[in-house]
């Protein structure tokens, strides 16, 4: 009895081994590359892994924490390969534009960090790991800023929000038509499309038509974090 107890014990330690939380996070983030949010299901996870569903509910509750867990790992990573012997405005720039990569090459994090953008996810439910990171690295680097005190919490909260917001749009911006068009045939036709427009109603919409044709959106994306900078550094400035 006692033998076959031991056995049962070593079998169900070897399944664990060879089955753990990080191997399923790893198939759950290839299935999400290749087939999005809703070809991840606990059959086809377990399909991909060869073992029952059972066996990864041991591992994770529901789809919902895996969807956290494999949206945690990405970010994870994409913040370990920045680094910090630089300015903090350039650190955080870095920050922006590797959580702006990490979203275009898997847009599902995007979604799953919508639903805790900066402001009403306080009010509904704890940020998950990959938020907080954001945020962390961020606030770190408007305090070496030395953004006074009073506007850090805003500051940060703030550039949370555009970051992930912005990544999002972008990774969603490329693929909302399929086949994906030439961008630069997109741009010029909807550029010339406001060029058109009535001179009086959109005034200004005409006036940028151009910029819009000749846009990257990176060095956009960049753009728009500088300008929250510049309003943060203008606090420091005496008044």
């Amino acid at each position: 009895m006692a033998k076959a107890k031991a056995k049962a014990k070593r079998v169900v330690e070897r399944r664990e081994e060879a089955l753990s939380r990080e191997r399923i996070v790893e198939a759950a983030i290839e299935l999400l590359d290749a087939e999005g949010e809703n070809g991840l299901t606990f059959r086809a996870l377990a399909t991909r892994l060869s073992t029952g569903a059972g066996a990864i509910y041991w591992h994770v509750a529901n789809k919902s924490e895996l969807l956290v867990a494999a949206s945690d790992a990405i970010v994870e990573r994409a913040l370990a390969d920045i680094g910090t012997d630089t300015t903090p405005r350039k650190a955080i720039r870095n920050i922006a534009l590797g959580v702006f990569d990490a979203i275009d090459a898997h847009p599902w994090v995007g979604a799953e960090l919508a639903r805790y953008e900066a402001g009403d996810a306080l009010s509904r439910s704890p940020w998950p790991a990959a938020m907080l990171q954001i945020f962390e690295r961020i606030g770190r680097q408007l305090q070496a800023l030395k953004a006074p005190t009073g506007v850090q919490f805003t500051a940060a909260m703030v550039l949370v929000s555009y970051i992930v917001g912005e990544s999002r749009q972008n990774a969603a911006n490329g693929r909302l038509y399929d086949p994906s068009p030439d961008r630069a045939d997109f741009l010029e036709a909807v550029s010339a499309q406001w060029e058109k427009l009535d001179a009086q109603a959109y005034s200004f919409t005409r006036n940028v038509a151009t910029q819009l044709r000749e846009h990257d959106d990176r060095t956009e994306f960049l753009a728009g974090i500088d300008l929250i900078l510049a309003g943060v550094e203008a606090f420091r400035r005496p008044r």
